[in-house]
Parts: C-alpha cells; sequence; structure tokens
C-alpha cells in the first residue's frame, strides 16, 4: 500500500491535484499531467510501472485510471483518459489549473525487478498502450538493466493511435525495436505494416529468457497469449494488465472480484497461468 494511502485516514478520501497539462491524443483520448498540490504529498507519491490511481472530478465522481508516466521522471503524473462515461465526459471538460483528486496508488504493477536482465516484449492494443507506456519509460531510463526491447501496438486506425508524435521518436531509438500496425487504414496515409498486432509476432524471434507485457482489448487476450506461448515464452513469464475490471481500489466493493482474487489487490497485473486458473478473468 502507498505511503500516500497510508498517511490517509480516509481511504476513500482524494488528494488534491491541479492540472498542468492537457493534449488530445485521439478524438475521444486526451493526455492530462498533474501535479500533487501539496509538496509533501508529491514527494512521498512512489508507485511502480502498471499500478493505477482513482482520479475525481469535484461532484461527478471518480473513475480507476492506470498511471501512464514512470517514477523514473517525478514531478508530474500523466494519466491517458478516454471519454466513456459520466466522470471521464467531466474530467475532460477541465481545463489547466483545475484541480483532480487523487487516490492510490493501487495495484501490484509490473515485476521490474523480475524483469532486469531479460529481454522485454511489449504488447498493447488501442488504449492498452497507456498502462505499458509507463514500463517502457522506465526501462529506457533503466536501459542497462535489461536486454533487448520490443514493442508491438496495433491500432484500429492512424486516428485512434496513441502518441503518434512520441512513437515516432521511439521509433529511432538505438536501444528498441518497435513494430506499429493498423488493423484497417488507407496505405497512402500510413505507410507501415496493416493488420491485427497478432501479424507482428511473424515479424520477430523470441529469444531464452524473454518475459512480455501486455495490454489488449479483452477480446484479443486469448489470441495474444496464444502467439506468445507458440513463440516459446513461458505463461509464468506473460505478465497481462487487467485494468479495466478495476473499480474501487481497496477491496471494498467486490466489483474486481474475479474467483477468489481481487483485481485490485492481487492485480491488475496477472500472468498467464493467474488468469487461466481464475473464471472469466480473459
Amino acid at each position: 500500500m502507498s505511503q500516500l494511502l497510508a498517511k490517509t485516514e480516509n481511504p476513500y478520501r482524494p488528494v488534491r491535484a491541479k492540472i498542468v497539462d492537457l493534449r488530445d491524443l485521439t478524438p475521444e483520448t486526451r493526455l492530462f499531467q498533474v501535479k500533487l498540490v501539496d509538496p509533501k504529498a508529491a514527494r512521498d507519491f512512489d508507485y511502480r510501472p502498471g499500478q493505477f490511481c482513482q482520479i475525481s472530478a469535484l461532484g461527478t465522481g471518480e473513475a480507476p485510471i492506470s498511471i501512464s508516466s514512470s517514477p523514473t521522471r517525478p514531478g508530474l503524473l500523466e494519466f491517458c483518459i478516454r471519454r466513456v462515461g459520466r466522470t471521464t465526459s467531466a474530467l475532460h471538460r477541465l481545463n489547466p489549473n483545475d484541480e483532480v483528486g487523487i487516490r492510490g496508488p493501487y495495484g501490484n504493477g509490473f515485476p521490474v525487478d523480475y524483469m532486469e536482465g531479460k529481454d522485454v516484449l511489449i504488447v498493447a492494443g488501442g488504449v492498452g498502450l497507456a498502462p505499458v507506456r509507463s514500463l517502457l519509460l522506465y526501462i529506457l531510463d533503466n536501459r542497462d538493466q535489461f536486454r533487448s526491447v520490443t514493442l508491438l501496438y496495433g491500432a484500429r486506425s492512424l486516428e485512434d493511435m496513441l502518441f503518434r508524435e512520441e512513437l515516432k521518436t521511439l521509433e529511432r531509438h538505438p536501444d528498441l525495436n518497435i513494430l506499429l500496425t493498423l488493423d484497417s487504414g488507407d496505405t497512402r496515409l500510413w505507410p507501415f505494416r496493416t493488420g491485427l498486432v497478432t501479424s507482428l509476432f511473424e515479424e520477430i524471434t523470441v529469444a531464452p529468457k524473454t518475459v512480455a507485457a501486455v495490454c489488449v482489448p479483452p477480446v484479443a487476450y486469448k489470441f495474444v497469449t496464444k502467439g506468445l506461448l507458440d513463440k516459446g515464452i513461458s505463461g509464468e513469464d506473460i505478465f497481462m494488465s487487467l485494468e479495466r475490471k478495476m473499480h474501487c481500489g481497496i477491496g471494498k466493493c467486490g466489483c474486481c472480484a474475479v474467483g477468489s482474487k481481487y483485481c485490485c489487490q492481487d492485480g491488475p497485473v496477472f500472468t498467464y497461468w493467474d488468469a487461466l486458473n481464475l473464471p472469466d478473468m480473459i
């Protein structure tokens, strides 16, 4: 449990954060850069790639959102928020210097210590890039602790692709392999690959001691995990972020219960074997 939550008497009480900047990533998705108002709370805030927070808009409610920034870059927190309901729509109406509430961080995050010294394969689809972006930035900032790093990312269309400009920059990174694809699209506007993200498996070679981090739409998990297993990656080395199942964050409401597990406490990152042994996990 985070130091921030431990020092809050009421676990449901958020801390204040000010919006520093906003950037539209797609017509329905916006990147929020926020900073905690209280300097001590900002200093105490610590998190791992793959964890999430509860973000609240005054008088509207709160929503669980994965942290898209990396703890290696302190000062600002970044959240990629898609407008899908009442709370996220209210958040999208806010402007720089407006305030939001933050609870967290929650969840287990990706096991970065376990990943050290191994090849890392990151597979993302659609808005699933937001949670694994934190892991990718963390690895790039600690590049000497990991072997090869590959990102496979697919989106429905060019308009739906997150962090397009950032990905263009990362493609030139000497120690990172990026393969991008669109489900469909005009190849005159899209000079890269066309097809589902699983089609990219044909273009990579997986070495022994490779771990995979995955966040894709729910319908794609069984196809992505099958592809990874076929590539020789062990089920215990496939780590999946199931952040879509989050709710209250502290295991009280029961909405994220799957079998004997609470996603907000035991997850949201699970191995393939964890998910295989739990009903309706994927």
